[in-house]
């Protein structure tokens, strides 16, 4: 998921009760549950480098502890940065710091980073570096609303509550906004639930229709946000892929075949050539429908061709991804986000001049 979602969980759990236990509880959770995001550092290195590490070791199982008690390791260096500054250590909570109950809070919210990634369509690795494999839960769409608002509501209604008890003087309430938290939570996981029921009616539905007219290969059904009942198929067959639009409520599944249908592109020197490129080693590897497509004398815009000596040609390569290439936007672009698409220039058919992820090229 994108960073608000995670800040927000990690600010929830922390206020579920576990800041009862220990002081500083909802700063570490805040801070852990997206600190596995610090991948994003390897963008320094170029955005192939991003796209190889983001979502890589920080976000596994056996990098959660480590993750969670680097951050409880800077909360300790706050916390006596303040004394030896002589401040009174007092918490809007008044609980004592407890060490242990810190970190298993944080760790708690480490992993939860890993579970919201899995629920969406990008993926995770939970079992890297033992298992390389990406896991999608395909549940909600990297960036969902209503789960914005469901946490929203949970951490500013008990501010809300909490100003209107002191215009009429009411005693300061401790601990406030553990229902709301726990509401929150129990929320977000009840909204999972009722996605994965519908992906699991529309999976039944693209089974028994007779949507693509040769043998189907394999379906991805691929979230809208928002909408629980909307869903964006793909199937494959030995020579193309057809899409379709399912919607579980009205028990409706759309597919028109002279326009929802991409024929796969030929494989071509260039094609074969971009796919043994860092690029389309670490592309391929993540993109469980990537498309690899030989665009010709195709500029990148914003980035110039090579410029070559006579005799010689360059041809562009395309990498996308079907995951993302449908109309999610409320503005109904079909186009992958710039991010997530790859290229690369190929010179005579066999060797690599340039690459990069969107306009972005690696150096």
């Amino acid at each position: 998921m994108e960073p608000v979602t995670h800040f927000l969980t990690g600010a929830c759990i922390g206020r579920a009760g576990l800041n009862r236990k220990t002081a500083y509880a909802t700063l570490a959770a805040t801070l852990t549950a997206e600190a596995a995001d610090l991948d994003i550092l390897w963008g320094l290195r170029g955005p192939v480098e991003s796209l190889k590490h983001h979502r890589g070791i920080t976000h596994t199982l056996i990098a959660a502890p480590v993750v969670a008690a680097v951050v409880v390791g800077a909360v300790a260096l706050w916390h006596l940065w303040r004394k030896r500054r002589g401040a009174k250590i007092k918490t809007a909570t008044a609980a004592p710091v407890r060490w242990g109950w810190l970190y298993l809070t944080a760790l708690i919210a480490a992993l939860s980073h890993i579970l919201l990634d899995w629920t969406n369509n990008y993926g995770v690795r939970p079992f890297f570096p033992f298992n390389p494999r990406w896991y999608a839960g395909n549940l909600v769409f990297i960036a969902e609303p209503i789960l914005w608002a469901l946490l929203l509501l949970a951490l500013g209604m008990p501010a809300i509550f909490g100003m209107t008890d002191r215009e009429i003087g009411a005693r300061r309430t401790p601990f406030r906004g553990r229902g709301w938290a726990i509401f929150a939570l129990c929320g977000m996981s009840a909204l999972w639930s009722w996605r994965w029921l519908e992906q699991d009616k529309a999976r039944a539905m693209i089974d028994h229709t007779q949507v693509a007219a040769a043998p189907v290969l394999r379906v991805g059904l691929e979230p809208y946000p928002v909408n629980p009942w909307r869903w964006h198929a793909i199937l494959e067959t030995a020579g193309y892929y057809q899409t379709a639009e399912i919607d579980t409520h009205a028990g409706t599944v759309a597919s028109d075949p002279t326009a929802d249908i991409l024929y796969k592109p030929d494989v071509t020197p260039a094609v074969e050539a971009a796919k043994r490129t860092e690029l389309g080693q670490v592309y391929l590897d993540w993109g469980s429908w990537a498309v690899v497509r030989d665009a010709g004398q195709s500029p990148v815009p914003g980035i110039d061709p090579p410029k070559l000596p006579p005799g010689q040609t360059w041809t562009t390569v395309e990498f996308t991804d079907l995951r993302f290439a449908y109309a999610f936007r409320p503005d109904g672009d079909k186009r992958p986000p710039s991010g997530l698409s790859g290229w690369t220039y190929i010179v005579n058919g066999r060797e690599e001049a340039a690459e990069g992820i969107g306009s972005r090229e690696q150096k």
